[in-house]
């Protein structure tokens, strides 16, 4: 593999496989702080530990490897100061291995081509849950006015905004006025967003001019003269719903055409993908929980996401709680039926029964892989074949097209610089395809891939696969649903 372009790295890897185990000392000093170790529930697990034999085949996937070229900042590097913590050499406070475990992008590129099968999101998701709680620990001791103000930040936007579907989708109108009335233009002219430092993430907004989906318990029947192939239950989402409510819509749609009964419960939460990235183990285990609830109530057979982070969240449920004597078997039974929207078409499509009665659509596109469709649940080839499958679509491969694109849930917005090196390089590489438009599954990737493609000065579409498809059967441009 050819050495890739580095956004600044001042050294190259230590050759030695086995260097993370001398970095934690090195990079972090030996100074052991109050809370060395880890505590309680919801532990790095020794056995995943033990598994990395340090072989070095995920540092040219892991994305910030590519960009620093630091042990540290690989995968390997990170499963050293892991051990170093649970050994008691380093704190999991330390601020050399905070900064770590949230420079990771929990991309899970890694697992995808390790030998050993090393499970790494567990151990970095963990990690930074004995992070959040020894923080907690030091609030409650030092007072809100030193200690807190983190924490209360992040409890406004997973407790405040992510906690309830309501206040997302009021979040949402909150931002439509905003974008109506002339704030936004004024705020840009002002400068104001940049005084706030918010310039970036303001950009990164689309238009919200759809009414958001709110799921009420509606139930779409097939679509008449196709063969009905059950009840399935559409997660609408939190990002989804509310910001690509039509891209819900159009997966609804296709659904239909194939036969599929499509129910959205009511009461469904946000999927909880958001507070495990973030370290909050128990609200993700609380807003499984709901979810559970909420669909198993639906009588569907399958559960459908059309976000690939959501997706992976859903199919992790069984994990969270499988500690849990109340949830663990109904966590297990729900996972099993959680797929990607593009998972029971892709079956169709090999056992030529998906319905084929696509309009001609000559487009030239790309694909864009999301991580966690990717690494995570290991969906690579069912996108691209039903992109084959739409006469006139022409797919062109592009070069790292499963490196992450920086979105990674809320990361571009916590950690811009690094995301934005990511987001340039994923641009980079889908102009070099000269494809007419770029193709990916997750709303997040599609936020990121517009934005750093607006930075290169480009309006290159970005299409969902559900609004491609959906727009092939209706005989309508793709095109005009891009963002």
């Amino acid at each position: 593999m050819s050495a890739p372009i580095s956004s600044g790295a001042k050294e190259s890897a230590p050759a030695d496989a086995n260097a993370g185990a001398a970095l934690a000392p090195r990079l972090f000093g030996s100074k052991r702080g109050a809370l060395p170790g880890f505590t309680g529930l919801d532990q790095p697990r020794e056995d995943i530990l033990r598994a990395c034999i340090r072989c070095g085949y995920c540092l040219p996937t892991c994305p910030t490897y590519l960009e620093t070229f630091s042990e540290a900042s690989s995968p390997r590097g990170r499963i050293r100061l892991i051990q170093a913590v649970a050994d008691g050499v380093l704190s999991v406070t330390d601020p050399g291995f905070v900064e770590q475990m949230y420079q990771c992008l929990d991309c899970r590129a890694c697992e995808a081509v390790c030998p050993s099968g090393v499970r790494y999101g567990q151990l970095v998701e963990t990690a930074r849950t004995q992070i959040e709680r020894a923080r907690a620990r030091s609030t409650r001791r030092l007072g809100v006015a030193r200690a807190g103000w983190r924490r209360l930040a992040r409890a406004a936007a997973l407790d405040g905004v992510f906690g309830d579907l309501s206040r997302v989708r009021l979040a949402g109108a909150a931002v439509r006025l905003y974008q109506r009335s002339g704030a936004r233009r004024l705020a840009r002219a002002s400068g104001a967003l940049d005084l706030l430092g918010l310039r970036d993430a303001e950009a990164m907004l689309p238009d919200l001019s759809a009414t958001p989906v709110i799921p009420r318990g509606e139930v779409y029947p097939p679509l008449p003269g196709v063969e009905r192939r059950g009840r399935v239950a559409l997660l609408t989402g939190c990002v989804m719903g509310s910001v690509f409510p039509e891209t819900d819509r159009a997966t609804i749609r296709v659904l239909c055409a194939n036969g599929y009964e499509v129910v959205t419960p009511s009461g469904q939460q946000c999927c909880g993908a958001l507070a495990v990235h973030s370290g909050d183990l128990d609200r993700a285990r609380m807003l499984a929980c709901g979810n559970i609830a909420a669909f198993e109530a639906s009588g569907a057979d399958l559960v459908i996401s059309n976000a690939a982070g959501c997706g992976s969240a859903l199919k992790d449920y069984g994990e969270f709680l499988a500690h849990d004597p109340a949830w663990a078997e109904r966590a297990h039974a729900f996972s099993a039926c959680v797929r990607d929207a593009t998972e029971p078409l892709a079956d169709l499509l090999r056992h030529d029964q998906l319905n084929t009665s696509f309009e001609r659509t000559p487009l030239r596109v790309t694909y864009q892989e999301p991580c966690h469709l990717a690494h995570a649940q290991r969906i690579t080839a069912q996108p691209r074949a039903l992109l084959r499958a739409i006469p006139g679509v022409e797919l062109v491969e592009m070069a790292e097209s499963s490196v992450c694109c920086g979105s990674a849930g809320v990361y571009n917005l916590l950690r811009p610089d690094m995301a934005g090196a990511l987001g340039a390089r994923k641009a980079r590489n889908t102009l070099a395809t000269g494809a007419q438009a770029v193709v990916t599954a997750n709303p997040g990737c599609a936020l990121q891939l517009r934005a750093e493609l607006n930075r290169a000065d480009s309006a290159l579409p970005v299409l969902h696969i559900m609004d491609l498809l959906d727009a092939a059967y209706r005989g309508r441009d793709p095109l005009l649903s891009a963002l």
